[in-house]
């Protein structure tokens, strides 16, 4: 089977629940719409699965257009809004450093409160949003951790659940690790750390770095709890970083704007050593897919 788009999801609001269309616009920034949005806190602090792990039952829908956003969580009333562009910039902080976003209003502010049970309030990325992200190939992206595009394959999630099933873990489902791009028909896990340059539909993506795991894979993304240490306790013991912390999936710069779709064919251009020693080889797999 050639390697293809199995799924594509981009994340609205940071943190909170996706979306997944069949075909979208990959803008420079990622997904259109990927992280244009992000909960802070009353400092400007951004919040985080991490912290806040009920930001998982948050299920965001934006018009296409962008100009209207919708919220829901169970045993809310969803909340419809017109989106801000224009408004009065404030400070918000994501990791330690320093954007600006465009503050949503009071009523928004008042609904993420009570369903997160903490003061919060909704900031959009301005248009002169001007991040740079790192990495080998450097770009931008909204409010995502860094790169605009993040990618794992479904043999990589396979390769992962038969290391959970010899523990008595059953397997995790791929909403886990949010990705934006999930691929199929790759038969060695963690072929995307070697795909340094992808064509997809009409995109060009480039390969930035391995995308290091925090607490946020613990969290189930249908309930908002954290079941237990799992996927982390056992991608410990086979995909350490060489910088620290366990690697799973990769972070890509965005080359060339353009459409794609689920089932659209993924090329590999070029290929590249991979940051992280590769799990033991599949029978029969081939390299250079």
């Amino acid at each position: 089977m050639a390697a293809h788009v199995a799924e594509l999801t981009y994340y609205p609001v940071k943190g909170c629940a996706g979306a997944t269309p069949s075909e979208a616009w990959m803008t420079p920034a990622g997904l259109a719409h990927d992280r244009s949005f992000m909960v802070v806190d009353d400092e400007g602090v951004f919040r985080t699965q991490r912290r806040d792990p009920r930001l998982a039952v948050i299920r965001p829908a934006v018009g296409e257009d962008g100009t209207r956003l919708t919220l829901g969580a169970p045993d809310t009333e969803p909340l419809t809004l017109p989106v801000d562009t224009s408004g009065v910039r404030r400070r918000v902080e994501l990791f330690g450093t320093a954007f600006r976003g465009i503050d949503q209003g009071d009523a928004v502010a008042e609904w993420l409160s009570e369903v997160l049970g903490a003061p919060s309030r909704l900031v959009r990325v301005p248009p002169e949003h001007d991040r740079v992200t790192d990495g080998r190939v450097p770009g931008t992206s909204g409010y995502a951790d860094s790169s605009a595009v993040h990618v794992i394959s479904r043999s990589t999630l396979a390769h992962l659940d038969r290391r959970l099933a010899e523990t008595g873990t059953p397997p995790l489902p791929m909403s886990r690790f949010r990705p934006n791009v999930m691929i199929d028909g790759w038969p060695e896990p963690h072929t995307e750390d070697r795909a340094h340059r992808l064509t997809i539909g009409t995109t060009d993506l480039a390969y930035a770095k391995v995308a290091i795991r925090c607490a946020v894979v613990l969290v189930d993304q249908r309930t908002g709890h954290r079941p237990g240490p799992e996927p982390l306790r056992t991608l410990a013991r086979y995909r350490r970083a060489p910088g620290g912390g366990v690697a799973f999936g990769t972070k890509y710069a965005v080359l060339r704007p353009g459409r794609l779709a689920v089932g659209d064919a993924v090329t590999v251009t070029a290929w590249g050593e991979p940051e992280v020693d590769a799990p033991e080889r599949v029978p029969g797999g081939r390299r250079g897919m």
